[in-house]
């Protein structure tokens, strides 16, 4: 049966790499007897024991570091962070250990390591709320991916799981499908687009590197991730409206970035508009940014025009967080900044 939720197609990759490899192992939080914060892992204890899915404490130094070391020694870990604000705990594990313990050891050792983490705004204030994926793009020797659907969560997980380098797989909160038991996250699954396709119950991998066009046109471009991807989808419906003609750029893969696709879309469109989750200043929406610039500068019609975060931590009111993370509204005032300059 087709999985209609992220959280369920994420729980379906595990489940078929985890039957399809036994040195796949779970680690973190809660995943085991409380079945995961978000209900990823639901079922997996039962089903696989506890030697295979394993509770930790409430470390995440101890998580990552354990999970670096299983890597390294034959197993396939998959560590889950409750949230990817507590990535922040373990930086020297990933960044300073599984991303170059490979490339220090002459490819001797490998790291297929996944660590997957929930981000973005759902009401739990400033150290609860942020999106750091370019964090991680900016360490070599990570690969960092961020689905905004069920299929393509599913074929990156299982993408992710088999690779032999470290992958940060990140996860929106709204887009699961499912709430945080207790918490204040509300599923957006009912309000999504046509776009949000099921994965289906085979087998079926996605490649890193490979953006996914979710919207053709011609007029101006726009490159999205995660969560924005949707809202990109409503503003361009609206866009529509107007006789304005969208192309949406689904990244999907953060590193790698497939510049193949970007520069196309851009010397296509003549006009670019990034959409993220990230704060503005050296976010992901720069990077994107720059390749333009550097590969389709001539066919630049207007400048290029970032939707991104102020420079703030995220507040907890919730009329201030909705000020702060870009909607839809936004996003169109951007169409129309670069199509009528």
């Amino acid at each position: 049966m087709e999985a209609r939720k992220i959280v369920d197609a994420l729980n379906m990759a595990l489940r078929e790499e985890m039957d399809r490899d036994e040195s796949v192992v779970l680690l973190g939080e809660d995943i085991g007897v409380f079945q995961g914060a978000y209900r990823v892992t639901q079922g997996l204890l039962e089903r696989y024991g506890e030697e295979r899915v394993k509770d930790t404490p409430i470390s995440e130094i101890a998580i990552i570091g354990a999970a670096v070391g299983a890597a390294m020694t034959g197993l396939r870990p998959v560590a889950e962070i409750q949230f990817n604000d507590f990535l922040a705990c373990a930086m020297d594990q990933i960044c300073n250990q599984a991303a170059k313990a490979r490339f220090m050891l002459g490819g001797q050792v490998k790291v297929p390591l996944v660590i997957r983490a929930p981000y973005g705004a759902t009401g739990r204030a400033a150290q609860h709320s942020q999106s750091l994926e370019a964090w991680f793009v900016h360490t070599p020797g990570l690969k960092v991916v961020m689905p905004s659907t069920p299929y393509d969560a599913k074929g990156l997980l299982k993408t992710a799981i088999r690779d032999d380098n470290p992958v940060m797989f990140f996860e929106h909160k709204l887009l699961y499908g499912a709430s945080s038991p207790g918490g204040k996250a509300k599923t957006m699954v009912d309000e999504l687009d046509e776009t949000f396709r099921p994965a289906p119950e085979e087998e079926y991998t996605i490649p890193f590197g490979a953006a996914d066009i979710k919207r053709t046109g011609s007029d101006v471009t726009i490159v999205a991730t995660g969560l924005m991807v949707h809202k990109s989808i409503k503003a361009a419906k609206e866009l529509e409206k107007e006789g304005i003609s969208c192309e949406l750029v689904d990244l999907r893969s953060l590193a790698p970035l497939d510049v193949g696709t970007i520069t196309r879309s851009v010397q296509k469109t003549g006009r670019l508009v990034i959409v993220s989750e990230d704060v503005r200043s050296c976010g992901i929406a720069a990077e994107i940014a720059a390749v333009a610039s550097e590969h389709a500068i001539f066919w630049l019609d207007a400048p290029i025009c970032r939707v991104c975060v102020p420079d703030t931590p995220i507040p907890f009111a919730p009329v201030m967080e909705q000020a702060a993370i870009p909607g839809t509204q936004d996003i169109v005032d951007a169409v129309h900044s670069v199509v009528w300059e």
